[in-house]
């Protein structure tokens, strides 16, 4: 049986220029978005923030999707840097104190894995929407992708300022970003986040 590759199986056809081409034409771009702790508002700014997202949507005449991303991150260098620490303490409190905390982080991990989530908004722009853009063209022409690429960024600028009505921060995704994250997508157990807080001061001499 021959070998089939992922990329046979994605309705994506390139990736240029911060956008994604897919095979039908259309166009989507990425944004990134930010999270807010909504539990700790406020009554008064729950209902604030609720209001505005409510309007974000009924003042949309295009669809969009949210995506959320779940990621494990990935404590091993962490811990490492943490037992080399306890090795090289003279002083014999700090020793102790180094080595409960890494038992501290260690039944963390035992309580199941520790994972960071990442928010993204799709936005869609359909080529057929733009007149001269010829459905039966196998590809789009330079014209018709920068064309299309205008509109697409004129929603995505809507779709940010809503949201930031929200208090929340959008990014659009450039390309490399975007090749990440399909890659993080369909990889995900290499796509770990390493991540290395700092050191408790207190337990440096």
């Amino acid at each position: 049986m021959p070998e089939v590759s992922t990329q046979q199986f994605l309705e994506i056809e390139d990736i240029r220029e911060g956008v994604l081409v897919l095979k039908d034409k259309s166009l989507r771009g990425v944004l990134a978005v930010s999270s807010l702790n909504f539990a700790l508002k406020s009554e008064e700014e729950q209902n604030a923030i609720i209001y505005q997202f409510q309007s974000f949507l009924n003042s949309l005449d295009f669809p969009i999707e949210i995506y959320i991303q779940s990621r494990r991150l990935n404590l091993t260098r962490y811990l490492e840097e943490l037992e080399t620490l306890e090795k090289k303490q003279e002083n014999e409190l700090l020793k102790i104190q180094t080595r409960s905390y890494i038992e501290f982080i260690k039944s963390l991990l035992a309580g199941g894995s520790i994972m960071t989530k990442n928010f993204y908004v799709i936005v869609p722009f359909y080529t057929i929407s733009i007149p001269g853009v010829k459905g039966k063209s196998p590809t789009l022409t330079e014209e018709e992708f920068e064309r299309a690429k205008t509109q697409l960024w004129q929603r995505m600028e809507f779709v940010a300022h809503g949201l930031r009505r929200c208090g929340l921060f959008c990014a659009p995704l450039n390309t490399q970003e975007l090749i990440e994250l399909f890659w993080s997508i369909y990889h995900p157990e290499e796509a770990e986040v390493g991540y290395y807080p700092e050191v408790p001061p207190e337990l440096i001499k």
